[in-house]
């Protein structure tokens, strides 16, 4: 759509829901979470929709956003809890565009909806 709200043009149209879309820093890809067959999945695609991939998935992860080179994502994986609700985690994970080098982020709690702050002069 335009910055005004006009012309709205669906991009998205694979199977399942799509969630909390980020724009990269270059405005090259469109990161996503996506809920499919019970699994969800963090994915890319090009801002025409063309390109859609997933570069990581499972039980619960979500909430991408952005290193600011446009290249990295960091994003949160929920593990589930058991019967009586217990011993689920939430930890933060980063992850390059090509869905490799995944690494967990290292953090005192459980941590959930991360948000990368752009470069700072």
């Amino acid at each position: 759509m335009n910055a005004d709200g006009s012309n709205i043009n669906r991009i998205s149209f694979g199977q399942g829901t799509y969630a909390t879309p980020v724009w990269s820093p270059r405005g090259d890809y469109i990161a996503y979470t996506q809920i499919k067959n019970g699994q969800f999945h963090i994915g890319l695609m090009r801002p025409d929709g063309s390109g859609e991939r997933a570069v990581v998935n499972g039980w619960l992860v979500e909430g991408p956003t952005w290193a600011p080179n446009g290249r990295v994502l960091m994003f949160y994986r929920q593990t589930p809890s058991d019967n009586w609700g217990f011993g689920g985690t939430a930890k933060l994970y980063t992850i390059d565009i090509t869905g490799y080098n995944e690494r967990l982020v290292d953090t005192p709690r459980d941590a959930s909806d991360p948000a990368w702050s752009p470069l700072l002069h």
